[in-house]
């Protein structure tokens, strides 16, 4: 009476006979951390002083900062690394690709076998008949230490695809068709087994594409009994022998569902809803800004190949951007071996790293503020994969698109690409404006800063060079700086900074300039600045002056007041007086106008 994932759970279960319904011990055969949420697992194993229960069957993936170029990522995978390397456990580094697709292609798992992960998708799993399930820090780090989890054991629905598609109809668009018939909840909670011809015949990559929307139609998995394609791949990765997976005849299923899929057209999923899906043909002319093609739903070697096809003697439309990331480091090599890298690279796309991509926010993939992507990837949820607007479709779909610079049919793509329309620039003004009435006498209390060569990074931090927005830049002002770390909370509008030799020394960045005019810094005074930081600060209309005050006697929290005209420092407290540089005309002109565009 048992669906195939009940009857998977009760092998791994002591009961050995489960309902839906049922929580159940379940054992865990592969336990997987990624560099999202893997440090919190290490954290939670060394808070309660917990071990590792086979390091044989644990590893971490990092997958979703594969360049490691955000600082926290890098730093949680350096956690894992470290923790790694005390307790014998395997690390697929950046240099690897998805979790997921890593598990399938060395043979850390196969059908029938259980395994958990810090990936939300870790039930595409479900594309070889393996219980793949996404899970939390503390689930991770239980399945860690004890290789079992407890869990609910859920009721399967019997889906039923009829008829077939189109020809040039792809998996995804097969999916999208899911997704239109469940919606977000359709299967909440549930399991899917998938069966008909179009699933019998349906490859690994259609496969693993299908099964890794299951989360958006809230699914606990979508499950492919494995064909014998399928079996053989297996055995070939794992060396093991497996038997084909079957329900019993008389097994009980939630309900079954037909979904026809006869004449089946390429679909699209429109922004903010992966289940708001309608045909390509129905929005097709649309104008697009970038594609990207890639993520655990799209990045294997057909997918790379069926956009590959498209591009073929194509050029992407100017204005364009066409990302692309393969799933895993091999399939990267296998694509530039076989000419597909090359045939990307002729039409203009950006190939990165083999990872996650912009679903995960750490790698290429990410849109800016009223950017129109059309992506490969299988959430589109508002913010996501940044603050555009993103569309869901197949990499046909996709590269036809970045092609075509508008959403197109694969079959259809015009002669000539939509282009962008200039929009003229409203003229400037230039009529005299009254001079800014900025202050020619400061006067404020002293943040004393006895330090030399201070670098722009300690000002305001590389991590946060991505803010353009000067009203947020003040919070982060000295973060970096040790000591100092609390400038930001404490300083008040008027306040003067003073401090050592080489003041801004380093980068370029703006933002560390902003950073004090967001705070209303009256006045920086330093021994000596870096020259592009003086520059800034000029041109912003921040205060800058150079004096020596570090000799004077002045002491952290005194008050003093600067002429910016003559140079002349007077310390209150004591009456002293000394002599900086003045500025010069064009530093007060520019000053009194209130920057250099003021």
């Amino acid at each position: 009476m048992a669906t195939i994932v009940e009857r998977i759970i009760a092998a791994h279960s002591p009961t050995r006979s489960v309902r839906p319904g049922d929580i159940v011990e379940l054992g865990i055969d592969v336990r997987v951390a990624r560099d999202f949420g893997g440090a919190n697992v290490v954290k939670n194993l060394e808070d309660y002083g917990l071990g590792v229960d086979d390091t044989k069957k644990t590893f971490f993936t990092f997958d979703c900062n594969p360049t490691g170029s955000d600082q926290k990522y890098a730093t949680n995978q350096q956690v894992c690394r470290i923790f790694a390397r005390n307790h014998d456990i395997k690390v697929y580094d950046v240099d690897s690709g998805i979790g997921t697709h890593l598990a399938v292609d060395l043979g850390l798992v196969g059908p029938g076998d259980t395994i958990v992960s810090t990936d939300s998708h870790a039930n595409i799993l479900g594309a070889i008949g393996t219980f793949g399930q996404g899970m939390g820090d503390q689930d991770i780090a239980h399945a860690w230490a004890f290789g079992k989890v407890w869990f609910e054991v859920p009721a399967t629905v019997k889906v039923e695809l009829t008829g077939m598609p189109r020809p040039g109809t792809s998996p995804k668009d097969v999916g999208l068709a899911l997704l239109r018939h469940f919606g977000a909840n359709g299967l909440l909670g549930l399991a899917a087994e998938v069966y008909g011809e179009y699933a019998d015949k349906l490859g690994l990559a259609g496969r693993m594409t299908i099964s890794s929307l299951g989360t958006e139609m809230g699914a606990i998995i979508i499950f492919f009994p494995p064909n014998q394609a399928v079996l053989d791949y297996c055995k070939a990765k794992t060396s093991r022998e497996f038997a084909p997976l079957r329900a019993d005849p008389d097994a009980t299923y939630e309900r079954t569902e037909q979904v026809d899929i006869a004449g089946l057209e390429p679909l699209i999923s429109r922004p903010g809803h992966p289940e708001d899906v309608v045909t390509v043909a129905s929005i097709a002319g649309r104008k697009i800004d970038s594609a990207f093609i890639g993520s655990c739903t799209n990045g294997r070697m057909e997918d790379l190949k069926a956009a590959a096809g498209v591009l073929k003697g194509r050029k992407v439309a100017p204005g364009v951007v066409l990302k692309i990331v393969p799933a895993t480091d091999a399939i990267w090599q296998e694509a530039l071996r076989s000419g597909v890298i090359e045939t990307f690279k002729q039409a203009g796309a950006l190939v990165g790293n083999a990872g996650c991509a912009g679903c995960a926010a750490g790698q290429i993939g990410q849109n800016g503020p009223a950017e129109i992507t059309v992506s490969t990837g299988n959430r589109n949820f508002a913010g996501k994969q940044g603050k555009g607007d993103v569309y869901l479709a197949s990499p046909e779909t996709v590269a036809a698109s970045a092609v075509a610079g508008a959403i197109v049919n694969p079959g259809a793509i015009p002669v000539r690409p939509a282009l962008f329309k200039p929009k003229p620039m409203s003229r400037l003004s230039h009529e005299r404006r009254a001079p800014h009435a900025a202050p020619l006498v400061v006067e404020g209390r002293v943040w004393l800063i006895p330090k030399d060569n201070i670098d722009t990074d300690m000002i305001f931090h590389n991590r946060h060079i991505a803010i353009t927005d000067i009203r947020e830049m003040g919070q982060y002002c000295f973060g970096n700086l040790p000591g100092w770390e609390h400038f930001s909370k404490n300083a008040q509008p008027g306040d003067i900074v003073v401090t050592g030799k080489n003041f801004g020394a380093g980068s370029s960045r703006q933002q560390a300039v902003d950073c004090l005019k967001s705070l209303k810094i009256g006045l920086v005074i330093a021994r000596s600045f870096g020259a592009i930081y003086f520059r800034n600060a000029v041109n912003a209309g921040l205060p800058v002056m150079t004096a020596d005050l570090m000799e004077s006697g002045m002491k952290d929290g005194d008050r003093i007041r600067a002429n910016l005209a003559t140079g002349e420092i007077e310390l209150m407290v004591t009456g002293v007086k000394v002599h900086g540089h003045p500025f010069p005309p064009v530093q007060l002109k520019i000053y009194r106008n209130g920057g250099l565009l003021g």
